[in-house]
């Protein structure tokens, strides 16, 4: 176990907000994870359990401890014909689990290449991109319970997932369970998700596998995402938003053009980027932070800006967005 005291987190979030906290602990098995658990000291505490802090966004210094999993490993726990099952440690780098698992031609998670952070969040933020979401792949999630100690599996359809949502971040759950492993149900015969935004005319002309929907995928968020280690950022800042078709069909008589991807008969879901363009703030600044002239649905660290920055030009965008549009966006990143 590692221990540190006015530990810097400027390494520990994608916004490189050279923020501190009164203890940083690291923990490399479960043992030590069950010991900290039992420890006085830490259970007085305010904590907070982090992955690689590509979500996060430091308002200030924490005045407490912050906890991240050194637990890894990659294992078979289950195969049939046709699936394979992989326990894997929280503290696993993500797009490398997924770069392993595209070379196995293991299939399922290949349209989540290139996401930053690691195994643990993927579970927690149930994390998305180009028509997948990484809960159609999860059998199971390995936890403790902060407050009992209690280590406790919970099944898939335990985690209550939705768009960007887990069990593990509702209100009345955060922060109280920590991701030890998580279990993926990948298939040996993968069946593909192509025709989501401009993944088909990237692969036009290309033979379909996984390595190279994945090279395409990882092509198409390069170009489209500013790069984080030289614009601190968190990615896609917003969640499209999902608005009641009536809502939606006012808006075409306005603007033709305005893009959707139906949920059901009623609902459908607005491209948030698209929203906050029409809007024109692409390239707004506020202090250091700046909306992403790349990608309007980031927000980057343009000049050592502050985590008040920020926060204040996300409020602003979704203001604009609000009074134009009569829509909230919502955040997907967490303010600490």
């Amino acid at each position: 176990m590692r221990i540190y005291e006015n530990y810097s987190l400027f390494d520990h979030n994608t916004f490189h907000l050279d923020v501190k906290t009164r203890w940083f602990v690291e923990y490399e098995s479960e043992d030590e994870l069950v010991k900290l658990m039992k420890d006085e000291y830490f259970l007085s505490q305010k904590v907070l359990h982090i992955g690689k802090g590509s979500n996060l966004l430091f308002l200030s210094d924490f005045d407490g401890v912050i906890v991240h999993s050194g637990i890894k490993g990659i294992e078979i726990v289950r195969e049939d014909a046709n699936h394979i099952w992989l326990k894997v440690g929280a503290a696993e780098n993500w797009d490398s689990f997924v770069a392993f698992c595209v070379d196995k031609n293991w299939g399922g998670i290949e349209n989540l290449s290139h996401i930053p952070g690691e195994v643990g969040a993927s579970a927690y933020q149930n994390i998305g991109a180009y028509g997948a979401e990484v809960s159609d792949c999860i059998s199971e999630v390995h936890t403790y319970f902060i407050e009992t100690g209690e280590k406790k599996t919970f099944h898939n359809e335990d985690c209550c997932y939705s768009y960007r949502y887990s069990f593990f971040k509702g209100p009345e759950n955060k922060g109280l369970y920590y991701i030890s492993h998580v279990v993926y149900k990948l298939s040996k015969q993968p069946e593909y998700k192509i025709d989501y935004g401009d993944l088909r005319n990237r692969l036009e002309g290309k033979i379909i596998q996984l390595s190279t929907v994945r090279e395409a995928i990882i092509a198409l968020r390069q170009e489209k995402l500013p790069n984080p280690v030289t614009e601190g950022n968190a990615g896609s800042f917003f969640m499209n938003p999902y608005i009641c078709m009536a809502h939606y069909e006012g808006l075409k008589k306005h603007y033709r053009d305005i893009p959707c991807y139906p949920v059901n008969d009623e609902v459908v879901k607005v491209p948030a980027a698209w929203l906050i363009e029409q809007c024109g703030l692409k390239g707004k600044t506020l202090g250091g932070a700046a909306v992403s002239e790349k990608q309007p649905l980031v927000i980057v660290n343009r000049n050592r800006a502050t985590g008040g920055e920020i926060a204040l030009l996300a409020e602003e965008v979704q203001q604009t967005v609000k009074e134009k549009f009569g829509i909230e966006i919502r955040p997907e990143v967490n303010y600490i």
